[in-house]
């Protein structure tokens, strides 16, 4: 009899049928991601080789507040516009690595849609060509606009995302990029827009980084820092 039961048990469990959980326990919780889904990827590398040829005399330049070494690229995937995962390149201060992945991931996993993601080299380092492509980038070695006072992405601590969806807005009416004057009414919502509370706002607060949308005043829907400023 015993001998039987044990054959009983083998085939139920060889059959995957047999559940060992006590009566009224909770079944094992089913995977969160299906098998298949794409998963966020990204790595960090120190600025060399074609990179650091890239970006100096570009993005980097003699009497930047942060040398070379201090940089570091990240690459990592996204969702674009049209659902489909790409992998965009970012370059951040070493010291914010870690918090600009860990904010990387989260928007993935929320899927939050970013248009591109490619250094600001790809356009000779000019922030308003930059914006108008909708590009999302971080490092750039730059003064803020009309001022002598290097700018938070002159550190590689800021990133401004999908600026066409997210623009600069001034309390007299200018937009910066002028694509994105219909944003401009933060009660529409888009893909790519950023909102108060949003999964993209939770991904930059949760590593202690800032949104341009909160400041009062002139608001820079596009950007975050983990100054503020």
């Amino acid at each position: 009899m015993k001998s039987a039961l044990v054959s009983v048990l083998g085939i139920a469990m060889a059959a995957g049928t047999l559940s060992l959980a006590a009566p009224g326990a909770s079944a094992p919780a089913a995977p969160d991601r299906a098998a298949g889904e794409p998963r966020f990827q990204a790595d960090t590398k120190r600025i060399t080789g074609k990179v650091r040829k890239k970006i100096t005399g570009s993005s980097w330049h003699r009497g930047c507040p942060v040398p070379r070494r201090n940089l570091r690229l990240i690459r990592a995937t996204h969702w674009d516009f049209q659902r489909d995962v790409e992998r965009g390149a970012l370059i951040v201060h070493k010291k914010e690595k870690r918090e600009m992945v860990k904010a990387l991931r989260s928007l993935f996993d929320a899927r939050f849609r970013i248009r591109k993601m490619d250094l600001i080299d790809r356009y000779g380092a000019d922030d308003h060509r930059s914006m108008n492509a909708d590009n999302t980038s971080a490092f750039n070695c730059r003064f803020v606009a009309g001022t002598t006072r290097w700018s938070e992405h002159a550190y590689g601590r800021a990133i401004d995302i999908n600026p066409i969806e997210n623009p600069y807005v001034t309390p007299s009416g200018h937009v910066s990029p002028p694509a994105g004057r219909p944003y401009a009414d933060r009660s529409r919502q888009a893909k790519g827009m950023v909102h108060h509370g949003d999964d993209a706002w939770d991904a930059f607060r949760d590593v202690g980084w800032k949104w341009g949308g909160d400041w009062s005043g002139t608001k820079d829907y596009q950007h975050f820092s983990s100054t503020g400023s």
